[in-house]
């Protein structure tokens, strides 16, 4: 890798907005972070899911969108 690819703030923290000097700013961001790809992740198991329902009583899907 070269060094023109490595950014400049290698183990320095990244830049995070004024919290208007509230304790914690980084724990709050982190739980909203971690909420936000819970949310994700429950949407995609019930994509999952659903999917999983019109799969045929084979297991395999079908070849075709549309039932022929």
């Amino acid at each position: 890798m070269s060094q023109e690819s490595v950014p400049e703030h290698i183990g320095q923290e990244p830049p995070v907005p004024a919290q208007s000097g509230a304790p914690g700013g980084l724990l709050q961001q982190m739980e909203e972070l971690m909420a936000a790809l819970n949310a994700d992740l429950s949407q995609l198991d019930a994509d999952l899911q659903s999917s999983a329902e019109r799969t045929p009583e084979n297991g395999s899907p079908s070849p075709f969108p549309f039932p022929g």
